[in-house]
């Protein structure tokens, strides 16, 4: 079990370091052909490097274009960080929410609209707002 845990972290911070590093692209090319990487999307936010957090923006607004069969496998892993202490992260997961678009993400987004942080907020109406105006349903 603890090798498993390993070969998850190791996977992971290299998923982070190729997206630090400006390695968009094959990040695509894993995500399409290994499906259980989805679940790594909230991980990234999570990481302290601006650059790793904007490509996961990047990155959900690539697969939702070019894999949207499979973009919603990146839900589960982000609706924890909604609740997360970093107002950052929270806000950066609404966001997130709002690019994939999927309906049964509001209740949790109406959740934290009336989040300590003002920019929390902002995001999460947006993030609703979005998913409202988007006329294709996930």
């Amino acid at each position: 079990m603890e090798q498993a845990n390993t070969e998850t972290f190791d996977l992971k911070k290299m998923i982070a370091d190729y997206m630090e590093n400006g390695l968009l692209d094959n990040i695509i090319d894993m995500f399409k052909h290994d499906k259980s990487l989805y679940e790594y999307i909230g991980y990234l936010i999570t990481d302290e490097r601006i650059r790793v957090r904007i490509g996961a923006t990047a990155l959900i607004e690539t697969l939702k274009k070019e894999d949207s069969d499979n973009i919603l496998k990146a839900v589960p892993s982000i609706l924890p960080f909604l609740n997360d202490q970093n107002p950052v992260i929270r806000g950066d997961a609404a966001h997130l929410l709002g690019i994939i678009g999927n309906k049964d993400a509001i209740p949790f987004l109406e959740k934290i609209k009336n989040d300590n942080d003002a920019n929390v907020r902002i995001i999460a109406e947006e993030a609703i707002e979005d998913i409202k105006s988007n006329t294709q349903s996930l």
